[in-house]
């Protein structure tokens, strides 16, 4: 990932609708949620999530998937990976004790989901 992609990822996020949204989508993971559902989950018009949709989906961030007459959106959790990977590249100066607490903030939220498996 490059300063441009990252910027582009960042940008779209930077939003309180798309941010909102993405978020819905990773907490529906991996099931999806079709486009009309999450506009109606977040009080949203339709054509103004779309329009959301649409930079989030040009930034990599989520996907859309037609069935039958429905468009199921999905976060792309490989793609907000890189991102959160290139904010964190070279951590803290090579100083891994500066970044433990940042990863040991990380590491219970996975925990925690891995244990209701």
């Amino acid at each position: 990932m490059d300063n441009t992609d990252a910027i582009a990822a960042l940008a779209a996020l930077a939003q309180t609708t798309r941010l909102d949204a993405f978020r819905l989508l990773v907490e529906r993971e991996p099931k999806g949620v079709p486009a009309g559902e999450l506009a109606r989950l977040m009080a949203v018009p339709q054509n103004t999530m779309s329009a959301h949709l649409s930079i989030l989906a040009r930034a990599g961030l989520v996907s859309g998937e037609r069935r039958s007459r429905s468009v199921i959106y999905r976060a792309n959790l490989a793609r907000f990976r890189e991102v959160a990977l290139f904010l964190l590249k070279d951590c803290c100066g090579g100083r891994p004790d500066v970044c433990a607490p940042l990863i040991a903030d990380l590491t219970p939220c996975c925990a925690k989901a891995e244990a209701n498996d």
